[in-house]
């Protein structure tokens, strides 16, 4: 078996390591060849130009008009950060994901860009929005800045135990040498350190308490940070580590620690709940939930460095 290492050296240490198996099988997760699209047509409030906004989504190909939530369609495990928000009344659309040409068909392309709306008298909002991919689904309309992250449901029903995480990528920076923080009611701040994309994977072992909260155990973990500019890489293979990490050299507690991230999901009633990681799971133990996560900016909401773009293509796990 052929291995090649990767270290990758984001502005916090190190992640893990890049491996390619030779022999090993590849199963792709289901639309994450990225060729298939949902295109909704949305239109913004007229007070703030009543314009014809484009939001994607992957899944069967089909276009939709009209200004309702979007739930996945045709069974795709894929959720965005292309979002139809609805403040004080005013539809507005932000989209960061976008499908692009790649080959015969398509990638997904994020990005970190800066969105505002502004009407006198009743709204004022500059936020930076990151271009963020992710297994599980987004809870429409979004209805302000607060507590975006409940919109979010993290992660799918998944009990496999897959040794590595493969996909495509191409990463290009900013080139800025910290981030800034924009969330929609404050003065821009700048936060000190280089931004990355990254790649997040952890398999979950979660339970819900009789009060309705999401419990889990970490069973496999990867974390991956670009900090640099990068042509396509193709078949790029990142190993999963079972059980506890945390005194492994490449161990990032930032970024790998028991519930980092901050990751909500919703319960058995609906709820949003934050997943609580309670502890590491024994290394042999079976997951119940995936949770796997691209963006092109690190720092959680409205962090980030204008510019960062994360192309994203051919995403399956080998066993």
């Amino acid at each position: 078996m052929k291995l090649r290492m990767k270290m990758i050296l984001g502005f916090i240490g190190l992640c893990m390591p890049a491996v390619f198996f030779a022999q090993e099988g590849f199963v792709p997760l289901k639309y994450g060849d990225m060729d298939q699209w949902v295109t909704r047509e949305i239109s913004e409030s007229g007070i703030i130009g009543g314009h014809t906004k484009h939001l994607y989504e992957v899944g069967p190909t089909a276009t939709l008009t009209g200004n309702e939530a979007y739930q996945n369609m045709g069974g795709s495990p894929w959720g965005n950060s292309n979002v139809m928000a609805k403040v004080v009344g005013i539809v507005k659309t932000n989209t960061s994901v976008y499908p692009e040409e790649r080959n015969d068909g398509f990638c997904a392309r994020l990005e970190t860009h800066i969105e505002s709306v502004k009407v006198l008298g009743l709204v004022n909002i500059t936020v930076l929005a990151s271009g963020s991919m992710f297994l599980g689904d987004m809870k429409e309309p979004i209805t302000g800045t607060k507590d975006g992250e409940k919109a979010l449901n993290s992660g799918i029903p998944f009990s496999k135990r897959p040794k590595a995480v493969r996909y495509d990528y191409k990463v290009k920076m900013s080139g800025d040498k910290d981030r800034i923080r924009l969330t929609g009611f404050s003065r821009k701040e700048k936060i000190e350190g280089q931004d990355c994309a990254i790649m997040t994977c952890f398999l979950q072992k979660r339970w819900e308490d009789e009060e309705g909260n999401i419990k889990a155990r970490r069973v496999g973990t990867v974390v991956i940070k670009y900090s640099k500019t990068e042509d396509w890489t193709d078949k790029a293979t990142y190993e999963i580590e079972y059980g506890d990490i945390s005194g492994k050299p490449f161990y990032d507690e930032e970024l790998m620690g028991l519930g980092a991230g901050g990751y909500y999901a919703r319960n058995s009633k609906g709820k949003s709940c934050r997943i609580q990681e309670e502890g590491w799971a024994n290394a042999d133990e079976t997951p119940t939930h995936l949770l796997l996560q691209f963006t092109s900016s690190l720092g959680g909401a409205f962090v980030g460095s204008p510019g960062n773009t994360f192309w994203v293509d051919n995403v399956g796990l080998v066993y």
